[in-house]
Formats: structure tokens, sequence, C-alpha cells
């Protein structure tokens, strides 16, 4: 018997698909690769920008520094020679700034640019390019035309980033030390009553025989910065209502105190009595206690600070007798002893002044347009 197998023959019925996924995958490679690109150029235009800002911060406010020696009554540098050394000092700065694919950036024409930042009637901020006196700056930093990794793909070959920062100075109300600290602040303990400071910052009252050098020596000849005899005057019993000295701590300081505070200024210790911020409270006058008259004792001390920027209280009354005085103190300013004398005959004692810029850590910031006599509070990032 014969069996016989037949072959079962399987055939498939091509349908041509090789044909159409290749288009497809060539689309769908072309997609994927837009994303990477995409991914890839985001992320470094992300990082570039984030690099470009820090250089714009670190640059604007190191040109903010320079607004501060040309700012108000006691300038002792131009406006010119604000913008020459705030640019200087901003492209320089700039420059140890790496941005994207470049080492350094770099400052071009119209990227730092200066200001006044003021209040109007209606209490809003009112900002002036190119108007001095200069309380602002602007430093942009841009990378244009940057190559871009993968986005040419996609037909985007270059990309631009730019950023910018603006700086201002800010008006001081007061001065803070927290608690253990090793500052000391700007604070020299002898008032001065505000009839006789606006009559030098308003009215020009005043004389000029001292000059202010830059290398911070004081000598003899005028320097166009009016200056004012902040000695007591008045009769030989020094009656109520005189300048003198203030209390910047408790009560009744002795000459070791003051002399202290004069040379180096007033420690955490002092402000501690304060809760660590003397400045002037919401109500208007801050009341420190003091003392009519100053001592031959602290004659040295004034000496050695002869140049030296220092901030002074502005009082507006003071009542009660000798060391029992109470001085009204509405605001504090910025000065430097010119030239100082505290032995001799009445006629030959002085305290010569002048209006200076007082910048420095430890003022407390406060609100309100800066003013020509404006101590100077930390340096404020506000765009």
């Amino acid at each position: 018997m014969r069996t016989e197998f037949h072959r079962l023959r399987v055939t498939t019925r091509s349908h041509g698909r090789h044909g159409n996924i290749l288009p497809m995958a060539a689309v769908l490679m072309v997609v994927v690769l837009g994303f990477t690109a995409l991914t890839v150029d985001v992320g470094f235009l992300m990082e570039t920008r984030t690099q470009a800002q820090a250089a714009s911060d670190g640059a604007t406010l190191s040109a903010a520094l320079e607004l501060v020696d040309g700012w108000g009554k006691g300038a002792t540098v131009t406006s010119s020679q604000v913008v020459t050394n705030g640019t200087s000092v901003a492209s320089s700065v700039a420059a140890q700034y790496r941005v994207g694919e470049l080492a350094s950036a770099s400052l071009g024409t119209g990227d730092v640019r200066f200001g006044n930042r003021t209040k109007n009637g209606s209490g809003n901020w009112v900002e002036t390019w190119s108007t001095a006196p200069y309380n602002m700056v602007e430093v942009s930093v841009r990378r244009n035309n940057m190559p871009l990794f993968l986005a040419g793909v996609i037909g985007n070959s270059q990309a631009t980033v730019s950023v910018s920062a603006t700086a201002v100075l800010s008006p001081g109300g007061g001065f803070f030390i927290p608690s253990g600290s090793t500052l000391t602040c700007p604070l020299l303990p002898i008032a001065l009553d505000l009839p006789t400071w606006d009559a030098l910052i308003n009215s020009g009252v005043g004389t000029d025989n001292y000059t202010y050098n830059a290398n911070g020596s004081v000598t003899a000849g005028a320097d166009g910065i009016k200056e004012v005899n902040i000695y007591p005057e008045g009769t030989a019993g020094l009656p109520p209502g005189n300048r003198g000295t203030v209390d910047i701590g408790p009560a009744n300081n002795s000459t070791a105190d003051l002399s202290r505070q004069i040379r180096f200024g007033p420690n955490a210790s002092d402000l501690a009595f304060f809760g660590g911020t003397v400045q002037i409270p919401t109500t208007g006058t801050l009341a420190l206690n003091g003392d009519t008259g100053l001592s031959a004792g602290i004659k040295d001390d004034l000496v050695a600070i002869w140049g030296q920027p220092r901030a002074i209280p502005i009082f507006t009354s003071v009542a009660g007798p000798g060391n029992n005085a109470t001085y009204q103190i509405v605001k504090f300013v910025g000065i430097r002893i010119m030239s100082s004398q505290l032995t001799g005959s009445p006629s030959q004692k002085k305290v010569i002044v002048q209006p200076a810029p007082v910048f420095d850590g430890t003022i407390v910031r406060t609100t309100g347009a800066l003013q020509p006599d404006s101590i100077l509070a930390p340096l404020q990032l506000i765009h």
C-alpha cells in the first residue's frame, strides 16, 4: 500500500509595506533630531542666560559703588567721572564671567547707563536715564548671534541672549549691628541742630576753608564744598538747647566711651541698648539722652578721624541741662571732620565739618527718595 504525502504550499501576499516604513522612519528621525536639538539648545540657552544674568548683576553692583562718591552735597567726583569710572568697573567685572561658549562677557556701547530715581508728587517712582545726579545704574549683558549645537537641523542656527540689571543707592534711617557681631557703625556721638544743617545744605550758608583730597587727607584751601562749625556756640554756661554729645548706648557715656565711639564707631554692645537698631521711628523723632557741650578730652580722637566719612544725628530740639539733656533726633546725615580744636580761647575752639557721602553695611535702608544729605544703605537691585 503506497501512501502519498502531498506538500502543502503556503504562499503569502506581499503588500509592499517596506516601501511605506522607510518614509515614515525618515520623518520620525527628523522629529527625534528636532526634539534632541531643542532639548540640547534650550538647556544651553538657559545656562547662558543664567551666566549672563550673574555677569550683569555683578557688573551692576560694582558700577553702583561708583555712585557713592558722586552723590550729595559732599560729592568728591563729578557726574561725568561717575560715568567713566562706573563704565570701566562694569566692563572689568563683566569680563570675569563666562557667558555661553565665551570665556568672558564683553560690554558694548550703551550697555551701561546711568540715571536718577526719585518720587513724584503722587509718591510714585520716576526713573530718568542720562539725568544727573546719578543714583541709579543699569548694565546689560548680551550674547548676539550665539551659535547653537543642533537647532540648525530645524532651521535655527543662531540665537541671542540679552539680560540686564538695575541697582540704586538707597537712603538710610539708622544703624543695625546684630548681637555678638564685631562690626562697628560710622556714627559720631555728636549732635547738630537742624536749622544750621539745613542752611548749609539748602542755602550754602557756611565757609570754604579746607580741601578734602583723593588720598583722604585734609589741607587748607577751598574745594567748593561748604563747611560749618559744629562746636557748641553760646554762653560759657552752655544753656539747654546747645549742641553736644549724645549717648549711643546707656545714658551718661564716659569720656572713654565717647573716645572709642569717635575713633572706631559704636559697637554691638552700644546698640544692644536699642535692641540692636538705632533708627528714626515712624513717629519721626528719636529721643537720645545727651550732654550739652564738648569735652576737651576727645580732642585727640577728633583729630584722628579728620577726613574720614562719619554720620551725625540732627536734632530739632533739646530739653534739660547738662548731662540730663534729651535730644530729639530727626535724621542722620553724612559728614567728614575737616579741622578741630577744643583747647584755647572760646574763639579758637572749633569742629569744622563738611557734607560727605557715608555708605556702610550697618546702615538700615528706609523708604522714600534719596536726599542730597542722606546716609547710604547697602546697594539694592531693583530690576
